[in-house]
């Protein structure tokens, strides 16, 4: 018998769809239900994520996609995530006498590259015209879609801001002045005048094809209305940032117009009957892989899912890939391609895993693949900014660590590091995971003329010289965003995701092992206790470095925190279902050869959803 779960693991036959907000999740089944195909459906839900969680991402953010073509039998992966501009050098920043890239603002915007991605898959994959796809997102800003309360928990703490600082965000997120009401219908008129202006200038320009449609857009984005009206604000305003003091930004009309997504095969890595594919090392994806490289060797399968021992060798092989993600990831001249590929190597991770112990490691150890030395960033520099920096209005993530006082309901509900996720795979067996982010409502103004923010992500990387994530004209900061996806037996399994920042690719891994090696359905390995490690500078401005924190939901026996706690782990108790938004969606052949679909979603937050039928 399966233990009690929060919801059924969905099972289905014609789609299944999982996402982080249930309208968006809702979406894609309908595109599903209405002969569209995966690539169709991730996009329109994708694209209603942007206006129904804006707080965690926006149209002017990023996505990494994963996706299994059922017709090529090939895996993709799509790089969404947009290149710092031309004039975003780290003598650049340190003129404006900074030793970090601000956390909000315009000084750390990088080219929006989720439009191009979402279009790009659905060039490619996809069978609906543009305006159908985009049709569900324009509905909802246009007509209204009730506010989530983190939503309005995120306008909450940074009201004063827009007040007082950035006008273009009180226009749309304090209408009347006032605080929108959780669960009220909220709407984006002129996001939705925005997009409905794109398709209809795509659709005179693009020759009357499918096709030709999705390139016009791509151009009227890029090259167009979209990309005149960002370089004009970015180059004429100046706004508060988190240095306390106001700057223009450095993102130009050349920075977007040269910008495309890129396609690849996706890395991947063997354990057991698995195949695991991530993102490049433009990403933490490779984290994953380098941790199930490293728990090859752990045996997990002895460990039960709730038990210190399983909590600890997952921990301990986090802090290790962590590591190695600070030392090695990244694509700015300062990284080494062969020494990133070397850190996926068995022999490297079989190494990796002996130096972890019985007892917690204390220390941030990053290895030496191909027996080059680490070299690391300054991490002090995150100590010395916060002695003048404004933290009034949060930090760089897209929720809040510290905040002014707000209403005791906000105060209780803090996500730390969140974004969004969505999962579709359809009765052919298509396969799409993506993990939207950026543009959030507290990360950078309005841009008034098109009512959506640009991404923050220049915040992730450093100002030192010749890291593999140094500050690069052109050049992509390394993502935390990390969608998943599995073969199993050699055949396309299961796609997955969770938003989450640094906890991304240690939830993720979480769950795939609880279904892998201990067995659990779907939803069981989303709903069992989960935990995280801080053991790292933290991606999102400030940067500061925590060690050897260990944060647990109190769903997790006593004695087995205990047994933690004994072996040297500094653990902090959460609350019950704190940790993590995973959802899933999985494929399989029954006896006759018929496709049978999976699907689940987090319970917590009471927003995250699965579908299918």
């Amino acid at each position: 018998m399966n233990s009690f779960t929060t919801r059924p693991e969905i099972v289905g036959t014609h789609g299944v769809a999982a996402a982080t907000h249930w309208l968006a999740a809702q979406t894609a089944m309908g595109v599903l239900e209405r002969g569209g195909n995966a690539f169709d459906a991730a996009a329109a839900g994708g694209f209603v994520l942007q206006v129904v969680e804006p707080h965690l991402n926006g149209p002017g953010g990023e996505v990494p996609i994963l996706l299994w073509s059922e017709d090529e039998r090939r895996m993709r992966s799509i790089c969404g995530q947009g290149t710092a501009p031309a004039a975003a050098s780290a003598a650049a920043f340190r003129r404006l006498g900074l030793e970090q890239v601000p956390g909000i603002g315009l000084l750390p915007a990088t080219v929006p590259g989720a439009f191009g991605a979402w279009l790009s898959m659905l060039r490619e994959h996809g069978s609906w015209p543009l305006a159908d796809v985009l049709a569900p997102a324009i509905g909802y800003a246009r007509d209204g879609f009730p506010l989530v309360p983190r939503a309005v928990q995120a306008i909450v703490a940074v009201q004063a801001l827009f007040r007082e600082h950035w006008p273009s965000s009180a226009a749309v997120w304090l209408p009347g002045d006032r605080v929108p009401a959780p669960g009220a219908l909220f709407r984006q008129p002129q996001l939705a005048a925005t997009y409905e202006r794109l398709v209809q200038t795509a659709e005179r320009e693009g020759g009357g094809s499918r096709t030709g449609t999705i390139d016009a857009a791509l151009r009227t984005w890029y090259q167009g209305f979209v990309a005149r009206e960002i370089d004009a604000y970015y180059r004429t305003t100046k706004v508060r940032d988190t240095t306390g003091e106001a700057h223009a930004g450095l993102l130009r009309y050349d920075d977007i117009a040269q910008w495309q997504p890129t396609v690849e095969a996706p890395l991947t890595t063997d354990f057991g009957r698995y195949t695991v594919a991530k993102c490049g090392f433009w990403s933490q994806g490779p984290a994953f892989l380098q941790q199930l490289g490293m728990l090859r060797h752990a045996g997990l399968e002895q460990h039960a899912p709730h038990t210190e021992g399983f909590v600890h060798r997952i921990a301990e092989a986090a802090k290790l890939a962590l590591a190695d993600r600070l030392a090695w990831y990244g694509s700015a001249p300062g990284a080494s391609r062969e020494a990133q590929q070397a850190l996926l190597a068995d022999d490297y991770l079989r190494q990796r895993w002996q130096s972890a112990g019985d007892a917690a490691s204390r220390q941030l150890q990053p290895g030496s693949p191909l027996g080059i030395a680490p070299r690391l960033p300054d991490l002090d520099a995150a100590l010395r900014t916060l002695r003048t920096a404004d933290t009034r209005f949060g930090i760089g993530e897209p929720t809040f660590a510290a905040l002014p006082p707000v209403s005791e309901w906000a105060e209780r509900e803090v996500f730390v590091g969140d974004t969004c996720h969505i999962d579709v795979i359809d009765r052919h067996g298509n396969m799409v995971a993506a993990t939207p982010s950026g543009g959030w409502l507290s990360s950078s103004p309005v841009l008034p003329s098109l009512g959506f923010a640009i991404s923050t992500r220049l915040q992730m990387t450093w100002l030192d010289e010749g890291l593999p994530n140094s500050v690069t004209p052109g050049v992509a900061p390394c993502t935390t965003l990390s969608p998943s996806l599995a073969l199993r037996d050699g055949e396309p399994y299961m796609v997955f995701g969770t938003p989450g920042g640094d906890q991304q690719d240690q939830w993720s891994p979480a769950f795939f092992l609880r279904h892998a090696v201990h067995g659990m359905n779907l939803q069981e390995a989303i709903d069992a206790p989960a935990w995280h490690v801080d053991h790292f500078p933290a991606s999102f401005w400030p940067r500061a470095t925590t060690l050897n924190r260990l944060t647990a939901e109190s769903r997790f026996a006593p004695e087995v925190l205990d047994a933690l706690r004994a072996r040297g782990h500094d653990v902090q108790v959460g609350e019950p279902w704190s940790e993590g938004r995973m959802s899933a969606c999985s494929r399989e052949r029954d006896a006759q050869g018929r496709l049978v679909l999976r699907a689940a979603a987090n319970p917590r937050g009471m927003q995250g959803y699965a579908v299918g039928r």
